[in-house]
């Protein structure tokens, strides 16, 4: 895994957010059990109503943290997100 990718995982695994290790980089699976709401594929719209920093039904932390690392978040399915270069 790149630096990059891995200093976000560590973030991110700090967080409590559910990771998979993917070859070179990582994946956020929704479909492990979380006591936080991370993201829903669903509710997009009703969590980026108001003030919310919610982008694409991803939660903010999630956001920033891969942002400070040069890294974005993209759906891949429902249960699973891509964090990319």
């Amino acid at each position: 895994m790149k630096a990059q990718h891995r200093k976000a995982f560590n973030a991110l695994t700090k967080l409590g957010v559910p990771l998979r290790e993917v070859g070179d980089h990582f994946n956020i699976d929704l479909e492990q059990p979380s006591q936080e709401l991370w993201a829903s594929y669903y509710d997009a719209v009703a969590l980026e109503i108001g003030n919310n920093e919610w982008i694409f039904g991803i939660n903010p932390k999630i956001h920033n943290t891969l942002r400070k690392h040069g890294l974005h978040a993209e759906w891949i399915n429902a249960g699973e997100i891509g964090v990319y270069e």
